[in-house]
């Protein structure tokens, strides 16, 4: 009995090591994360695998496929539904004072028209330069627990890709303080939560296609080798590069950003360790041809107020699509929420659209998926001053104001009509690539 005892525990030991050594070896064969770049430093979380859409033809089936997260922590989001983010927010305990929540009353052009309307600024944190009222309150965007938030929140809402609201170094909006030194924490915070970052070049004071050239580098050098940096193709192409988009880019003349974006031209990024999908913002009807003769990979829509320009009009999305298929261009509408921007214009009324329950932006949604665009934009996550935000906010009221609010939906509602759209453009856009 004795014996048969030794043999069995023999027996037992030999499997044990067999199926420890098994376990080894499948570890050692699972297929890497898809990223090119070693994972941050003090980030211990994996991040899902993932593949970009690429272009718009050629293996579509496979992109569709591919276009979310396979696996790991957290919920799936979605590489080809991106999101407008902005890391301007400031309040006196992290930022010395309130930064953006104290908004100045942008005065309109006319000062017939602007003698009319109250002048000012916002006063936090009872009186904010927003119409509805975070969840959160009036925050800054450098507080972890609000960045942790952040990405909690988009990641629930299945956009994988934020784009981030960029200025250069030392440069800021006119209402705005510097954030650059921020972005390794957005690209970090980003990473932990399975999210990508692809960055969104505002105008600044003499902004043209050198300036651009060397924000580019800039960014490449800085960031190029980080896991979070989103990188796509351009149509026709096969290498991933990083994703630019290119705010007010009809302000610089399409002969000037040849000369960046075409190969050939005096600064060309074609082709250099500085090339990326760039996107110039369409707004009135002409941009279109400007955009497609400056060289941009495609064009992006922004503004959530339907019939505010061209653009922004639901209604014209098939025939933008229809130009970029021809001319070898990206399309990717905005779809918002709403608007609302009478806190700091008001006298912008004539802008405004309704939310209604959640049913503008689901008009919105539907019409950019008819339009059976390359990826979806949503205006916005969190830009509170103009009303297009679909972060978590709360009713709220004081002895001077009552903010608009959600209702009768919870904080969540524009999360979840999020989600649920970015799946239905998922799925449809498998059918479209059949």
């Amino acid at each position: 009995m004795g014996r048969l005892r030794r043999r069995a525990c023999a027996a037992l030991f030999v499997f044990a090591v067999f199926i420890l050594g098994a376990m080894m070896a499948l570890r050692t064969l699972k297929t890497g994360d898809g990223f090119s770049a070693p994972v941050p430093d003090g980030l211990a979380r994996g991040a899902a695998r993932r593949s970009s859409p690429s272009s718009s033809r050629g293996g579509r089936r496979a992109e569709a496929a591919g276009a979310a997260s396979d696996w790991g922590p957290g919920p799936r989001v979605f590489d080809d539904v991106h999101i407008f983010y902005y890391a301007w927010y400031g309040t006196p305990r992290w930022d010395g004072k309130y930064v953006h929540w104290d908004h100045v009353l942008v005065p309109h052009w006319d000062p017939k028209v602007a003698s009319g309307y109250p002048r000012g600024r916002h006063v936090p944190p009872e009186d904010i330069g927003s119409s509805f009222y975070p969840e959160l309150g009036p925050y800054s965007s450098r507080d972890p627990d609000v960045l942790e938030s952040h990405m909690e929140q988009i990641a629930a809402s299945a956009a994988g890709v934020l784009v981030l609201s960029w200025y250069p170094p030392g440069m800021a909006d006119d209402n705005g303080e510097p954030t650059e030194d921020f972005v390794p924490s957005i690209l970090d915070g980003a990473y932990r939560h399975n999210l990508k970052v692809a960055f969104h070049i505002q105008p600044y004071r003499e902004r043209n296609e050198q300036s651009v050239l060397d924000n580019v580098k800039y960014i490449i050098d800085r960031y190029g080798q980080h896991a979070a940096l989103y990188r796509t193709s351009a149509p026709g192409a096969a290498k991933r590069l990083p994703l630019f988009y290119i705010y007010d880019s009809y302000l610089t003349p399409a002969e000037s950003w040849s000369q960046l974006l075409r190969a050939g031209g005096a600064r060309s990024l074609r082709g250099s360790a500085y090339d990326g999908v760039f996107l110039g913002l369409m707004v009135e009807e002409r941009h279109q041809r400007e955009i497609a003769a400056g060289g941009f990979d495609g064009m992006y829509t922004y503004f959530a107020s339907n019939g505010f320009s061209f653009g922004s009009s639901h209604g014209n999305w098939k025939a933008l699509k229809a130009f970029c298929d021809d001319n070898g261009l990206l399309f990717v509408p905005g779809a918002g929420p709403g608007y609302a921007d009478a806190s700091v214009r008001p006298w912008n009324g004539h802008s405004a659209r309704e939310r209604v329950g959640g049913r503008y932006y689901e008009t919105a949604l539907r019409a950019a998926l008819d339009a059976r665009p390359d990826a979806l934009a949503v205006t916005s996550f969190n830009q509170w001053h103009e009303g297009t935000q679909i972060e978590r906010a709360v009713p709220k009221k004081t002895a001077a104001r009552v903010y608009l609010d959600y209702r009768p939906h919870g904080p969540r509602h524009y999360l979840e009509l999020t989600r649920r759209w970015a799946e239905k453009f998922h799925r449809e856009k498998e059918r479209w690539l059949l």
